[in-house]
């Protein structure tokens, strides 16, 4: 290549860098730039912050802030107490699945930590309050049943424990009614097969609950309709045996009587190993509102966190 073709080349070049260094330059300017890092708070000014609208009843401000300890600090001690008034901020708040959330993480994160009961009963309660009249989806029902029935097994002997045993009782009431709305649905339409398996779920599975007499007396109405009278006539024994007194059991006694059937053995000595069912309980309340309900707030909630001392034990102590 001769010098001046050379020299005609880098010209060239020179004239392209020349059109693309401004551009570039330009590009640089308007183009994003990292945003800069929001400063960091002490942990005792967030701490105490959330305090303050916690005592104001500001649910949703407080629980906010502690969710910021957690994010600012989360290897720190004040994150663990953070995670759990969260949790109390979100209930209280109704934010159900946020109070959820918070509870669960406080569990995986500090299983053994004392206070983990009340995580658990904020979990249960939360799912609790959730329950839906019986003509809808029951799956939260089902939820809270389980979270219930976790809490009771892991801490026996605590507070939240007994208030769960009580929820409990009222939960499986409400699913016994659901079962008990379908097998009536299915019952109106003439489908006594579908509506006898649900009847039959509310003696097995809720045998505690407010509905087992209606239950008996369906099952009774059931099988009659189908021309089934032996059957009919040993649910009507059980119920006689279980709940004499009943108004069902004598709405049972006098269909039996139409079909010119009879009890199949004298109430005191019905077959209840057939259709064994527990000693009657006290009909079961409608599930409380949330204005009803007195959830405490976790432990020392009012301790100032400034004054805490970790290792004197203090404010601390809980961990």
């Amino acid at each position: 290549m001769s010098f001046a073709a050379l020299r005609l080349r880098l010209l060239r070049l020179s004239a392209v860098f020349a059109i693309v260094a401004p551009l570039a330059a330009c590009a640089d300017e308007d183009g994003p730039r990292p945003r800069s890092e929001a400063p960091e708070v002490p942990v005792e000014q967030i701490y105490s912050d959330a305090l303050t609208q916690l005592d104001k009843g500001n649910w949703m401000p407080c629980a906010a802030a502690f969710d910021e300890v957690e994010r600012q600090h989360p290897y720190s001690v004040w994150a663990r107490r953070a995670i759990l008034m969260s949790s109390f901020c979100y209930y209280q708040g109704n934010k159900y699945s946020e109070a959820i959330l918070a509870s669960d993480r406080f569990i995986t994160l500090h299983p053994g930590n004392k206070d983990a009961p009340y995580a658990y009963y904020l979990k249960a309660v939360s799912l609790y309050e959730q329950i839906v009249d019986v003509g809808r989806d029951q799956r939260r029902t089902e939820q809270a049943m389980g979270a219930l029935s976790d809490l009771i097994r892991r801490f026996p002997q605590t507070d939240y424990a007994r208030d769960a045993r009580l929820k409990l009782d009222l939960t499986r009431d409400h699913l016994a009614g659901k079962e008990m709305s379908i097998g009536r649905y299915y019952l109106k339409r003439g489908e006594q097969v579908a509506a006898i398996a649900r009847f039959r779920t509310v003696i097995e599975k809720y045998q505690t609950t407010s509905h087992v007499p209606e239950a008996l007396h369906r099952l009774v109405e059931a099988y009659l309709s189908l021309g089934v009278i032996k059957e009919a006539q040993t649910a009507a024994a059980v119920l006689g045996h279980n709940y004499p007194g009943s108004e069902w059991y004598e709405d049972s006694f006098n269909l039996l009587a139409e079909y010119g059937a009879k009890p199949e053995r004298p109430v005191a000595q019905a077959p209840v190993e057939q259709l064994q069912v527990a000693a009657p309980v006290q009909a079961a309340q409608p599930v409380p509102e949330k204005a009803d309900e007195v959830v405490p707030p976790p432990p020392e909630v009012t301790a100032e966190p400034a004054k805490a001392s970790e290792e004197g034990g203090g404010w601390f102590d809980w961990f």
